[in-house]
């Protein structure tokens, strides 16, 4: 060989190496998608239930040929609900370059650590398991959320117990950290909107169960009412404290405390105890999204019960399948971002998502559900006084 066939040869291969990387995560036949998250850990239920719905919906789509020819994958990686853990395995998912995207994130001080990088290498970012409100900037091209806002879920817990059942003592319990004090914010607000303040409010470190000191100082207070920000098992660990020293105020959850993983940590003691939701009763099959979900979840792992995370984690792959749809078969990952910001308004069957250039949010929907005294779930009913206003 030449040298100058010789350098035709090697220039002809890095232009084959940079076509590949310009499109990473895609072949002819698959294209991968990253899920980093918590899966093990106090938060673990959270992160395995978001990778086995996404996986049910993604195994619908190939199960039927795939997108456009290519079977869609998803590899999950641990990050332990801990930030630093998170951000070196989005730079190693970055630096291997062998995926599309991320989708199916848990937590806000995760994503508040890992987003910036993600978005900073031009990666999608989609539905992270989070209503924190920086997530929801529209100048935040490379994320969509599915779910609605901490915000939201706020508001609807204090118009519940304050509008609706009209009481007037009301404490928080919070995870001390970007998530808890998201909560935080969002109760103050709407407290403070009715000229109201907290009567008491106690916290908890991540990862931890150590909430007995929180527990003490907000029992002093003696509230009508807890309103937790937190994982399932320390708000687990708390109620049980709290039904053992006579302490039994109307407790009431954030949706990402993974309802049925707390149903399951309390037996008995989660009978009465309220829920936000932010995506439709997971039972409800007479949604046409929510039975494609049941026989989708049944055809991975016939042995599988519906749940709200699960249900989220199938609309999240949904969404993301939407997206490449709409990015056509000459797939890049500029193309599918143009696809993820072009969404707009579209039904899911049946259930109702609106994006547009200010909004990456699809749904603002929350509702509260109760433990009933044998595990399972009933809607919380509006009481007349709220709904009239």
């Amino acid at each position: 060989m030449t040298p100058f066939i010789r350098t035709l040869a090697l220039a002809g291969l890095a232009a084959i190496a940079n076509q590949a990387h310009a499109e990473s995560g895609i072949a002819p036949d698959k294209v991968s998608f990253a899920q980093v998250a918590a899966l093990d850990g106090p938060a673990a239920a959270l992160g395995t239930g978001m990778r086995e719905g996404i996986r049910a919906a993604f195994e619908e789509a190939n199960r039927a040929g795939g997108v456009h020819g290519r079977m869609v994958n998803l590899d999950s990686f641990d990050d332990g609900y801990e930030p630093d853990r998170s951000v070196a395995l989005v730079r190693k998912v970055i630096a291997d370059d062998s995926h599309l995207g991320f989708i199916g994130a848990v937590g806000t001080p995760t994503a508040q650590a890992a987003q910036p990088i993600a978005t900073e290498a031009g990666l999608p970012f989609i539905a992270p398991f989070t209503g924190a409100g920086f997530l929801r900037d529209p100048a935040l091209k490379n994320v969509v959320n599915v779910r609605a806002s901490f915000g939201a879920e706020t508001e609807a817990w204090i118009s519940y117990l304050v509008d609706g059942l009209g009481l007037s003592s009301i404490a928080i319990l919070y995870q001390d950290d970007g998530f808890g004090r998201v909560g935080l914010d969002g109760v103050t607000q709407a407290l403070d909107r009715r000229g109201m303040t907290l009567a008491a409010q106690g916290t908890y470190t991540r990862n931890t169960v150590a909430v007995k000191s929180a527990l003490l100082d907000i029992r002093k207070a003696a509230p009508e009412a807890v309103v937790m920000v937190g994982a399932y098992k320390p708000i687990a660990e708390f109620i049980r404290l709290s039904k053992s020293l006579n302490f039994d105020p109307t407790f009431v959850n954030i949706s990402f405390v993974g309802s049925d993983a707390l149903a399951a940590e309390l037996g008995p003691d989660g009978a009465g105890v309220i829920i936000s939701q932010v995506v439709p009763f997971p039972w409800d099959a007479s949604l046409k999204v929510v039975a494609d979900y049941h026989a989708a979840i049944a055809a991975v792992d016939p042995a599988a019960q519906p749940s709200f995370v699960t249900l989220e984690g199938y609309l999240a792959g949904r969404v993301a399948l939407r997206a490449l749809d709409a990015a056509g078969p000459d797939l890049t990952r500029e193309g599918f971002l143009a696809a993820m910001n072009g969404l707009g308004s579209f039904s899911l069957d049946g259930l109702d998502f609106a994006y547009g250039p200010s909004d990456n949010q699809g749904m603002d929907s929350v509702f509260l559900t109760r433990i009933t005294d044998d595990g399972n779930f009933e809607t919380v009913a509006v009481p007349e006084k709220q709904a009239s206003n």
